[in-house]
């Protein structure tokens, strides 16, 4: 499958952006077993597309560097063909859909690719066919990551996630990603997870450089490296190769994992580090772009 030409009847494309997660404290356990949250999600360019017209069915076709990851037999419980299915129910509607979504989020990476679709695709269809459906309650329903991925500027969640904070205003800076391959579980590296909870740390005033972004994170942490570590050995050793790298301001894994990211000054040095570690590290992923702090 291929991206749809112009003139196919297709709406979009459609940006669903990557997320990084620049801390995450684990904060607490709730009784039903969802874990509760600190975490600093901002969005960056790398992006899946997507484009829709109207149908008689719903149907999801994938393309893309990523589409092998999202086999045939898992194409009815996409997200991105759930969120369709919570907006129409959520307005009564008859519409159906033929969705191609363009996978360039690697999967279980710790970059909330499905959780970007998904985002994406309940505003779209809320915009066409909802009027004021309660967005927030829909995405939550679909998955912790998936309200913060309603937002496109820098936010702070907590709660399980559907608790969103907007922040101020951070400096533009760059981002480069290195992935090893390994997809990674998210409950499986929860139960990986010991020791204490982590206290939650509000984010208080705005970062006025890069330095001083770099000061404020440096006091933070991601409490699911360790027990990420302890499921995939190789996310050490990824971060290991970018905390080796001179121009690199912070290493920090994203998410649950397996996806590491690294902070520069600027897209351009994150695009020409991103090309080094490849060149030094074949069989694995790279990227090098840029934070989204305005949109």
């Amino acid at each position: 499958m291929t991206i749809p030409e112009p003139g196919s009847g297709y709406a979009g494309p459609i940006a669903a952006r990557a997320k990084i997660n620049l801390y995450l404290h684990v904060t607490g356990r709730r009784d039903d077993g969802y874990h509760l949250l600190d975490s600093l999600f901002v969005r960056i360019d790398l992006a899946d597309r997507i484009w829709w017209r109207p149908a008689h069915t719903d149907r999801l076709q994938v393309t893309g560097p990523f589409a092998a990851a999202l086999s045939a037999d898992a194409a009815g419980d996409n997200l991105v063909l759930k969120a369709v299915e919570s907006v129409r129910c959520a307005t009564g509607g008859t519409f159906c859909a033929e969705i191609v979504l363009e996978k360039n989020i690697p999967a279980a990476a710790g970059l909330g690719g499905g959780s970007a679709d998904a985002a994406a695709m309940l505003k779209t269809f809320a915009a066409e066919f909802g009027g004021s459906i309660e967005l927030d309650r829909l995405a939550l329903a679909l998955g912790a990551d998936v309200p913060p991925c309603l937002v496109e500027t820098p936010v702070l969640a907590s709660g399980i996630g559907e608790i969103l904070t907007p922040v101020p205003a951070l400096p533009d800076f760059g981002v480069v990603l290195v992935n090893p391959g390994v997809p990674v579980s998210t409950p499986a590296v929860f139960r990986r997870r010991t020791g204490r909870f982590s206290e939650a740390m509000p984010w208080d005033g705005s970062p006025r450089d890069i330095a001083s972004l770099v000061a404020a994170l440096a006091q933070r942490r991601n409490d699911l490296e360790e027990p990420a570590w302890l499921e995939a050995p190789v996310i050490g050793r990824v971060l290991e190769a970018l905390e080796a790298e001179p121009d690199l301001l912070l290493a920090r894994m994203s998410g649950s994992g397996a996806t590491c990211f690294g902070i520069t000054e600027g897209p351009e040095k994150a695009q020409a580090l991103a090309a080094a570690i490849a060149q030094r590290h074949p069989d694995w992923w790279t990227y090098g772009g840029a934070a989204v702090t305005v949109v």
